[in-house]
C-alpha cells in the first residue's frame, strides 16, 4: 500500500479482531504502529505476531474513556517519531443487541463512553498535532449500525451514529488543513467483540446472544451469506490511510457483504 512505510500510526483497540488485522497489515507495510488499549495479554500476542515484519509494533496501556491516557498515547507517538501520520479509532464495545427498554443506565454510559467519547478524545488528541503539521489521516471504525436502525442494540446504534456524525463534522472542518477524516462501516465481521465486551463491561455486560446467535440469519441478512474477515475491513482502513485516498473527506465507507444494499 503506497506511502505507509515509515509512517507513525496510532490505533486504539488494536489488540484483537479488526484492530489486530490493521496492526499486522501496517507492520507488513513498514509502518511504526503504537497500539493503545487495555487488553495487555491480547496486545502482546499481536506484537509477537508482528515480529519479523518490516515495521514496528509497540503497546501502551490507554483507556479511551480517560482523556489524559488518550492524550498521552498520541503524545508518545509524536515524541518518538516527531509526528503522527495516522490515527485509527477502533476501540469499541458491543451492547448484545439490548433493546431500549433493556438498556440500563450503566450500559448506555459505558457504550457511549468507549465508542463515541473515546473516538472523540482520540481524534481531538491527534488533531492537535496534525493541524500545525498540515497533514494527517484519521479513520474511525463505525458500523452499519451507524447507518441503519435495526442492525444492533439501542446504545450501540446511537454510539455508532455519533461516530459517523463526528466523522462528517471533523472531515469537513479539517479538510482545508490537509487532514482527511473518514470512517469505515463494517457489517457482520468474525471478531471477538462479544467476549472482549464482557471483559470490559464486567457486571454491566448484557447477554451477548440476539440475532447473531441464529445460524440462519446470515442467509436472510447478508447477500454474500457469510461474515466478513478482519482483513477485509483492514484493507479498506489501510487504503484510507494511504496516499491513494487523497480526495476523500468526511465519508463513511461500507464493507458489509451487501447487507445495507438490499
Amino acid at each position: 500500500m503506497s506511502g505507509l512505510s515509515g509512517q507513525a500510526i496510532v490505533i486504539t483497540g488494536g489488540e484483537t479482531g479488526i484492530g489486530r488485522a490493521v496492526v499486522l497489515q501496517l507492520a507488513a507495510e513498514g509502518a511504526h504502529v503504537l497500539i493503545g488499549g487495555i487488553l495487555a495479554d491480547e496486545a502482546d500476542a499481536t506484537r509477537r505476531a508482528a515480529e519479523g515484519l518490516p515495521g514496528s509494533v509497540v503497546f501502551q496501556k490507554a483507556d479511551v474513556r480517560e482523556t489524559a491516557q488518550v492524550d498521552s498515547l498520541v503524545d508518545t507517538a509524536v515524541e518518538k517519531h516527531g509526528r503522527i501520520d495516522g490515527l485509527v479509532c477502533n476501540a469499541g464495545i458491543f451492547d448484545g443487541f439490548a433493546s431500549g427498554i433493556d438498556t440500563s443506565d450503566r450500559l448506555w454510559d459505558q457504550i457511549m463512553d468507549v465508542n463515541a467519547r473515546g473516538t472523540f478524545f482520540a481524534c481531538r488528541a491527534a488533531l492537535r498535532h496534525m493541524v500545525p503539521a498540515g497533514r494527517g489521516k484519521i479513520v474511525n471504525v463505525a458500523s452499519i449500525g451507524g447507518l441503519v436502525g435495526m442492525a444492533d442494540g439501542a446504545s450501540y446504534t446511537a454510539s455508532k451514529h455519533a461516530v459517523i456524525g463526528l466523522t462528517r463534522h471533523l472531515g469537513c472542518s479539517y479538510a482545508k488543513y490537509g487532514i482527511a477524516v473518514n470512517a469505515v462501516c463494517p457489517g457482520a465481521i468474525e471478531t471477538p467483540i462479544r467476549s472482549n465486551s464482557i471483559k470490559i463491561l464486567g457486571e454491566d455486560a448484557p447477554p451477548m446472544g440476539g440475532v447473531g446467535a441464529d445460524p440462519d440469519w446470515l442467509k436472510r441478512a447478508v447477500p454474500q451469506q457469510r461474515k466478513g474477515t478482519p482483513d477485509e475491513i483492514a484493507n479498506m482502513i489501510l487504503f484510507l490511510l494511504s496516499d491513494k485516498a487523497t480526495y476523500m473527506a468526511g465519508q463513511s465507507f461500507v464493507v458489509d457483504g451487501g447487507w445495507t444494499a438490499k
